[in-house]
């Protein structure tokens, strides 16, 4: 099994806040750092995505690419790549834990794999600085609601 890269932050809001962020596709580019669009294509019948098209631009890479979500309630939501076109592989997941006093735990993994070739030390690297980047963004987000 390929390596994973993990990582968490505590959130100042129940987790149902938290997922409602989450699962708010269309407000990413406010403040997903490096998404330009996404576009909700499928729903599923409760109303949450089931596909969902991305434009991002986050040094070094440049993609288009479409995810396929599946959510566990608010507890949460695990995506895979359906396509994309610098991307092969990009599997991911938050983790909510409701800590009791109206804050919450996120943990999220991630595994990508490029096109071109990244030295396995340097491709972690980059999946701990986009997991701690959407991680600040998700926690600046939420409890700026």
């Amino acid at each position: 099994m390929a390596e994973q890269t993990t990582s968490s932050i505590v959130i100042d809001a129940p987790a149902a806040e938290v997922m409602e962020v989450i699962a708010d596709f269309a407000s990413y580019p406010s403040w997903a750092k490096g998404v330009t669009i996404a576009e909700v294509r499928e729903t599923l019948p409760d109303g949450r995505a089931k596909e969902v098209f991305f434009k991002i631009d986050v040094s070094p890479i440049k993609d288009e690419y479409t995810l396929a979500y599946v959510w566990d309630g608010d507890r949460e939501v695990t995506w895979s790549l359906v396509e994309g076109k610098m991307l092969t592989e990009l599997d991911g997941s938050y983790l909510l834990a409701d800590l009791g006093n109206g804050t919450t735990e996120v943990s999220y993994r991630l595994l990508l794999n490029v096109s071109i070739p990244l030295i396995g030390m340097l491709k972690r690297k980059g999946e701990k600085i986009l997991i701690d980047t959407a991680l600040k963004g998700l926690k600046k987000r939420v409890e700026s609601l």
